[in-house]
């Protein structure tokens, strides 16, 4: 994946747990655990803005782009004829 998901990091520099981070954010705790453990694939604005608001982080706190490893080219393969 090219993003890397950094909320669990920034709840352990905050030492915020799902409930306090629930409450600060309005959000379910149990909505909080899923976007803990599973980065998600769409993120609204206001998610976002609430998250960085309630651990005083910047958006580029939570989310980092990660560039895919370059694959090697191998040879280009000769056809076989038969």
């Amino acid at each position: 994946m090219g993003i890397e998901w950094r909320l669990a990091g920034q709840m352990a520099k905050q030492g915020m747990n799902y409930r306090r981070l629930g409450l600060a954010t309005g959000l379910h705790p149990n909505t909080i655990s899923k976007l803990k453990h599973k980065p998600p694939l769409r993120l609204e604005m206001a998610t976002l803005m609430r998250l960085c608001e309630a651990l005083d982080c910047q958006p580029g706190d939570l989310l980092a782009y990660c560039a895919e490893p370059q694959l090697e080219q191998s040879e280009p393969q000769q056809p076989q004829g038969g």
